[in-house]
C-alpha cells in the first residue's frame, strides 16, 4: 500500500463530508465501472514505446465528472488539481504519478464521441441513477456554454475547423462550438448534451434538452 502524503492524510482525517463527496461516494457504488471500461477498451490506446496512457477507468471517471459538474476540459484539469475529493474519485494523486492535462481529457472525450460511446454511456448511467432514486427527473434546467477552439489557419489544412463558428457574447468575440446542456433540477446531474457551432442560438436546442417527463423547465434569458 502506498504511503499517504501529508495533504492526503489531512484530507482523510477531516470529519465533515461535503455534498460533492457524498455524491461521488454514491456514484462509486452505483456506476458499473468495469462494464464501461470493457466497452471502451477495444478503442483505447495500448501501452507502447511512447507515453504510457492513463488507466482507462481513471479517464472514464474524469469524463463522467465533467458531465456531472458541467466542466470544460481546462476546468476539469484545474478541478483535479484543486479538489481532493475529485482526485480521489479519479484514483489520482499529486505526489504519485501525474494529472491528465486538458488536451488528454479532450482527446479521450473525442475518442468516446468518435466511436459513438459518449451518448450511450451518459444515458446508461442516467438510467442506473434513476432506478436507484438518485436522479428525480421531474424538472430540467437548460443552459449553454461556449467551448473555445483554435481560430488560427496555421495548420496542415490552412483553414479553420468548418464545424466551428464565431459568435459575440457581450463585448467579446469567441470562436468554437456551443454545448447545450440539460440538467436535472433536483440532483444537478447533466442528462443531455447537444453540440452545435458557437453561433447557434440557445433557444434552437431547448426542446432537444428535455427528456419529456418534466413538470418544470427553467432557463435564463438566452
Amino acid at each position: 500500500m502506498s504511503q499517504l502524503s501529508f495533504s492526503e492524510a489531512e484530507y482523510a482525517g477531516k470529519r465533515k463530508q461535503t455534498r460533492r463527496e457524498k455524491f461521488l461516494a454514491q456514484m462509486e457504488r452505483a456506476v458499473p465501472w468495469k462494464v464501461f471500461a470493457d466497452l471502451v477498451e477495444p478503442h483505447y490506446p495500448k501501452p507502447g514505446n511512447g507515453r504510457r496512457p492513463y488507466p482507462l477507468e481513471t479517464m472514464l471517471r474524469i469524463y463522467f465528472m465533467q458531465l456531472w459538474f458541467s466542466l470544460s476540459d481546462p476546468g476539469m484539469e484545474e478541478a483535479l488539481y484543486d479538489i481532493a475529493s475529485m482526485r480521489q474519485f479519479a484514483k489520482l494523486s499529486l505526489t504519485r504519478g501525474s494529472i491528465p492535462d486538458e488536451t488528454t481529457i479532450l482527446n479521450f472525450r473525442h475518442l468516446l464521441e468518435r466511436h459513438g460511446i459518449a451518448n450511450d454511456a451518459l444515458e446508461a448511467v442516467n438510467l442506473l441513477l434513476q432506478d436507484q432514486g438518485i436522479q428525480v427527473r421531474k424538472g430540467t434546467i437548460v443552459d449553454a456554454t461556449i467551448i473555445e477552439a483554435p481560430s488560427s489557419t496555421k495548420n496542415a489544412a490552412g483553414a479553420r475547423d468548418p464545424e466551428m463558428h464565431q459568435t459575440k457574447k457581450g463585448n467579446q468575440w469567441h470562436f468554437g462550438m456551443k454545448a447545450h446542456i440539460g440538467v436535472d433540477l433536483h440532483s444537478g446531474l447533466v442528462h443531455t448534451v447537444v453540440g452545435t457551432a458557437a453561433n447557434a442560438h440557445d433557444v434552437t436546442q431547448a426542446a432537444a434538452l428535455l427528456h419529456g417527463d418534466e413538470e418544470l423547465v427553467l432557463s435564463d434569458a438566452g
